[in-house]
């Protein structure tokens, strides 16, 4: 999966709600990838609740990568600002495509679950570390698991080693590679034809 996260418009350094907008598109569009990658490899994930059930899981851990990715840069203020203003536009994201395609609750509803789901996950996942290299086993783990059990019973066992050895891992690379290129206040030059996910 190619992800393009660098700004094409020169410009004052972006702000971390803007930071945290383009962010959320990635993380979402990478969630959809993994989804799409583990009906490849036969789990069992029909369109409707259990969709976005593992979407939900996905993104909320995504965002909780990407505020162990802002804690690294030292400013708690800016941290702060990025991870709620994330949260929050995940949370429209779900919601829209929720309300458009499920419609047994409201926009908000959807919306109210993604950040209860979110502030449960944020304890969840706050015992485990995270250094240079990423995240460590036990948050993978915990991921894993928290994954599986969004899906059929009979795929639960395997899900969760598919996880922590596949998906995960590729997800936290991309996140990281793509805030790195959000975080770059230098403009890229557009090239021709280039139609990837990108920051603007």
């Amino acid at each position: 999966m190619r992800i393009k996260s660098q700004w094409f418009r020169p410009g004052a350094q972006k702000s971390a709600t803007e930071i945290a907008g383009a962010a959320a598109f990635i993380a979402f569009r990478i969630a959809q990838n993994a989804l799409k990658q583990m009906r490849s490899a036969g789990y069992d994930l029909p369109p409707g609740a259990a969709y976005f059930a593992f979407l939900a899981e996905f993104v909320a851990f995504l965002t909780l990568c990407a505020d162990r990715i802002a804690y690294a840069r030292g400013d708690e203020a800016w941290r702060t600002e990025f991870t709620t203003a994330m949260a929050h536009r995940i949370g429209d994201y779900l919601a829209d495509n929720e309300s458009d395609l499920l419609g047994e609750a409201t926009r908000e509803d959807y919306k109210r679950r993604f950040i209860d789901l979110f502030n449960e996950r944020s304890g969840d996942y706050a015992e485990f570390q995270w250094t240079s290299e990423g995240p460590e086993y036990g948050f993978m783990r915990c991921f894993g698991h928290c994954v599986a059990e969004t899906m059929q019973a009979h795929d639960r066992t395997w899900a969760v080693s598919q996880v922590i050895e596949c998906e995960a891992p590729e997800a936290v690379g991309l996140l990281e590679r793509a805030i790195a290129g959000l975080l770059d206040p230098a403009p890229r030059r557009r090239v021709r034809g280039d139609g990837a996910a990108r920051g603007e």
